[in-house]
């Protein structure tokens, strides 16, 4: 049976590295991660209905599952925005495909970033989430270049059992998440 590669460096590297360095008592206290949540905004969707469209393919095809649309909540006159209009895509991942979309993201993905150094340890929440944002979705190497309308960007949340910012940032380093050097140290 085929088991992600980060699954498996979880259950047999990250688990023990967390027990130790935290000092648990019980193994359920270990942070693990729970889901990750892609969104991206669509903001010219209320002028042009293609690019939803568009934009649910190409999310689809990066995060390896289906993604759906988002609509707006209420009416805002300045934006030409009615309530019930399109405006974005979301695709929630959890399990196998989760692992599988974070191994594609550190492997392939971020390096392909221009002028890449790292991402910034500054998207923590306090509750153990970790959010990062893209501004390009052609670093995905599941995008066709030559097919993209437009270029846009996109915020990627990781939801974690951690009680503390500290604990997740161990938990995603330990999974090889690349995190920029402090410059002070």
């Amino acid at each position: 049976m085929y088991i992600p590669r980060l699954k498996q460096k979880y259950q047999e590297e990250v688990k023990d590295h967390l027990m130790k360095t935290f000092n648990y008592k019980s193994s359920m206290q270990i942070p693990r991660l729970e889901k990750i949540s892609i969104n991206q905004g669509v903001g010219d969707a209320v002028a042009d209905k293609k690019l939803i469209d568009s934009a649910v393919s190409e999310m689809s095809d990066i995060a390896g599952q289906k993604a759906v649309p988002t609509y707006s909540k209420k009416d805002i006159s300045n934006f030409k925005l009615r309530k019930g209009m399109p405006i974005g895509v979301k695709v929630t991942l959890r399990g196998d495909r989760m692992y599988e979309f974070l191994d594609r993201l550190i492997a392939v993905s971020l390096p392909r970033t221009r002028d890449f150094r790292g991402i910034s340890a500054k998207g923590f929440d306090g509750r153990g989430n970790y959010t990062l944002g893209i501004k390009e979705q052609i670093i995905f190497p599941e995008i066709d270049i030559d097919k993209v309308n437009k270029i846009s960007g996109m915020d990627i949340t990781f939801v974690t059992s951690a009680e503390t910012n500290e604990e997740a940032k161990e938990l995603l380093t330990a999974f090889g998440m690349p995190f920029q050097k402090n410059k002070n140290a």
